[in-house]
C-alpha cells in the first residue's frame, strides 16, 4: 500500500510535490492464472475498452476495471468515488509510455510479460487514513495494482495542465508508485544481495518514518522517508527513485544533503556514501539477475518522462 501524509499532502501540492513519504503492503506474488477482471465483468464495450484491449491485454495481458466497483478495493468501508472515464486512457498510457515501453525495450517482452502486475484497478478519489495519510496505490499478490486519485490526473495536453505542479504530481504520485510495486514483484521472485541490509542497517525507522521529512532521511543515507520503514522499502524506493528521477535528478539529490551530522550521527560523507552503495547494488541487482542495464533503462524512463510533460 502506497500513502501519503495529509499535512504533507496539503504541503507539497504547494511546492511541486517535493517531498514524498509512501509506503506499501507486500504480499506474496500470487497466481499468474488467478487474475480477477479478466473475465466475468459485462457493459458496452466502448473506445477505451478497445485502447485498454490493444494497448495492454493483447500486448501485455493486462487488463485495467475502471467501470466502478468498489469491492475490488481492499477496504470497503472507505468512501471513494469512480474515476472520470476521460482520465483513463491518458493515465494508463502514461504508465504504458514511462513503465512498460522502458521495460520492453530494455529486457525484452518476455520479462515484463512474465513479471508485470496483469490487472489495474482505478479510483477517481484517494483513499484517506485515520492517522493522516493518504493512500496513493496498493498492490494485491503481486498481480493487481489499486491507484488513487485518477481524477486529479494531468499531463501536458489535458484541460487545466500546469507544468509547474501537475508533472511533479504525475512524477510522485503514479510514476513512483508503478515503479515502486513492480519493484517488489522482482525482488520477491529473486531476494536482492543481503549485503544491501548493512548498509544503513542501525537506522531504520519502523513505523515512525512518518515523523521524517525525506531531507532528514537522506542525511541518514536513505533516499526517502519511507525507505527508512524496513530493508525491502528501502531497496524498492532506491528502484523508483532512481528511475522517475533519472540520473542527474538523482545524483543532484545525493548532492543536496548539507554538510554536518544528522541528529542520529551520521556524516555528510557517511550518507553519500551509503546512498552510492545502495545505488551500486542497484544496478548490480539488475545486471547479475535480470540480465538489465539500469543505467540504459534509467535513461529510457526519464526520457519518456519529459515527453508526457
Amino acid at each position: 500500500m502506497v500513502t501519503k501524509s495529509l499535512s504533507q499532502l496539503l504541503f507539497s501540492a504547494m511546492l511541486l510535490l517535493s517531498s514524498l513519504m509512501i509506503s506499501c503492503k507486500e504480499e506474496e506474488i500470487g497466481d499468474v492464472e488467478d487474475i480477477p477482471g479478466l473475465g466475468g465483468d459485462t457493459w458496452v464495450q466502448g473506445p477505451i475498452d478497445k485502447w485498454i484491449l490493444d494497448s495492454l491485454t493483447t500486448p501485455y495481458n493486462i487488463s485495467a476495471k475502471y467501470k466502478w466497483d468498489q469491492f475490488e478495493f481492499a477496504n470497503v468501508t472507505k468512501t471513494l468515488v469512480p474515476p472520470d472515464e476521460a482520465q483513463v486512457v491518458p493515465l494508463l498510457s502514461t504508465i504504458r509510455k514511462a513503465w512498460t515501453v522502458p521495460y520492453v525495450e530494455e529486457a525484452g517482452l518476455v520479462f515484463y510479460n512474465k513479471y508485470s502486475p496483469k490487472f489495474f484497478v482505478l479510483s477517481g478519489s484517494n483513499e484517506y487514513n485515520a492517522e493522516g495519510s493518504v493512500t496513493l496505490g496498493t498492490a494485491e499478490g503481486g498481480r493487481k495494482v489499486a491507484l488513487f486519485g485518477v481524477n486529479l490526473f494531468k499531463i501536458k495536453g489535458m484541460p487545466g495542465y500546469n507544468a509547474a505542479t501537475d508533472s511533479s504530481f504525475v512524477k510522485l504520485w503514479f510514476l513512483h508508485t508503478i515503479h515502486h510495486e513492480f519493484g517488489h514483484i522482482l525482488h520477491q521472485t529473486v531476494l536482492y544481495p543481503v549485503e544491501y541490509r548493512a548498509i544503513t542497517k542501525s537506522l531504520y525507522q519502523g513505523g515512525n518514518w512518518i515523523n521524517w521529512t525525506d531531507e532528514q532521511a537522506r542525511r541518514d543515507g536513505f533516499i526517502t522517508a519511507y525507505s527508512s520503514s524496513s530493508f525491502d522499502e528501502d531497496f524498492v524506493e532506491m528502484i523508483a527513485m532512481m528511475l522517475t528521477e533519472g540520473k542527474a535528478g538523482f545524483d543532484k539529490l545525493v548532492e543536496s544533503i548539507p554538510a554536518g551530522v544528522s541528529d542520529k550521527g551520521t556524516t555528510q560523507a557517511q550518507a553519500k556514501a551509503a546512498l552510492r552503495q545502495k545505488e551500486a547494488i542497484v544496478v548490480a541487482y539488475y545486471k547479475n539477475t535480470w540480465k538489465i542495464d539500469f543505467y540504459s533503462l534509467q535513461k529510457r524512463t526519464r526520457t519518456a518522462m519529459n515527453k508526457l510533460f
